[in-house]
């Protein structure tokens, strides 16, 4: 069993499934609806909990009554909380989504954690303890950033002049989920050792997929992969340019499916390569979007 730390943003979801998006000032009603926790990091967090880990997610909560619904969700997946801000009395983020049945293509409107960001003074103490894979998503950036280079031993991987500290003499293998550029991410790259991005994530300057893997080379990042829904995932390891088919299945809902990928690949890359744990990642995360919502495909009862 590992234990992985997961940082990054906690929201809200309510989650509703809908034949099709409403139009303007239309009232639509859905056929199914759920709440819960979620946000990249912790769905990613549960997903990785449920591979028979221990999982820690770090993020913003507070003591609103909303934060409390988003506590005992998460405890009822066995995901321990590290919570940044204990004493905020505002709603943490809260996001409304509608999938639409018959694509499994989700809606989303929400805020995400720009007004929430946290000091790296908050961090608590010796939360890497016993930690064998670390997750940031980018929404918790200077958090992100301190844990990160913490994780990495404090020797950044520098585009210029100094020497790339090699994976086995890293403390923590630091995962980088790159759903799509935010400022600041750039603090963050020079400790990264995978990073895995959606085909969102155009950094500055950065148009094509070729692109965006030359940019993260530069902060001496060696495995990047860069996901496209049900297309083909383009991989760059060690100088060595691939690709990945995902399986096809029918899709139900894909909400969440890109968090569920990082979170399995937490788990299978301290097991197996680069390349095969983006495999058997793009397998669990195409089970998660045979079921609506980000939790269904986990249950007992799901087969």
């Amino acid at each position: 069993m590992s234990k992985g730390l997961f940082v990054g943003m906690v929201t809200l979801d309510l989650i509703y499934l809908v034949e099709q998006l409403p139009n303007r000032n239309q009232k639509i009603v859905a056929i199914d609806a759920l709440t819960s926790a979620g946000g990249p990091a912790t769905n990613a967090a549960v997903a990785f909990q449920h591979l028979e880990n221990q999982v820690v997610v770090m993020g913003a909560i507070g003591t609103h009554p909303t934060a409390h619904l988003i506590v005992t969700e998460l405890q009822e997946w066995g995901v321990a909380i590290a919570d940044l801000a204990p004493t905020r009395t505002e709603s943490p983020p809260v996001s409304s989504i509608l999938v639409t049945r018959s694509t499994g293509e989700r809606a989303v409107v929400s805020i995400n954690a720009v007004k929430f960001q946290i000091g790296r003074e908050q961090i608590p103490p010796n939360v890497l303890a016993g930690v064998d894979v670390v997750l940031v998503d980018g929404h918790q950036m200077e958090i992100g950033a301190a844990i990160a280079k913490q994780a990495s031993g404090g020797s950044a991987k520098q585009a210029s002049g100094g020497s790339a500290q090699s994976a086995q003499d890293q403390k923590i293998p630091v995962v980088m989920d790159g759903g799509s550029w935010k400022p600041g991410f750039e603090t963050v790259l020079p400790w990264v050792d995978y990073a895995i991005c959606s085909a969102n994530f155009y950094p500055p300057g950065c148009k094509t997929t070729q692109e965006v893997m030359n940019y993260l080379s530069k902060f001496g990042i060696e495995h990047i992969a860069v996901t496209n829904g049900g297309d083909a995932i383009a991989l760059l390891s060690h100088g060595e340019s691939g690709s990945i088919q995902v399986p096809h299945v029918p899709i139900i809902d894909t909400l969440g499916a890109g968090d569920i990928f990082h979170g399995a690949f937490c788990h299978f890359i301290l097991q197996t390569n680069f390349k095969q744990a983006l495999v058997q990642s793009a397998q669990i995360a195409a089970r998660a979007c045979q079921f609506f919502g980000t939790r269904q495909w986990m249950r007992p009862t799901s087969v």
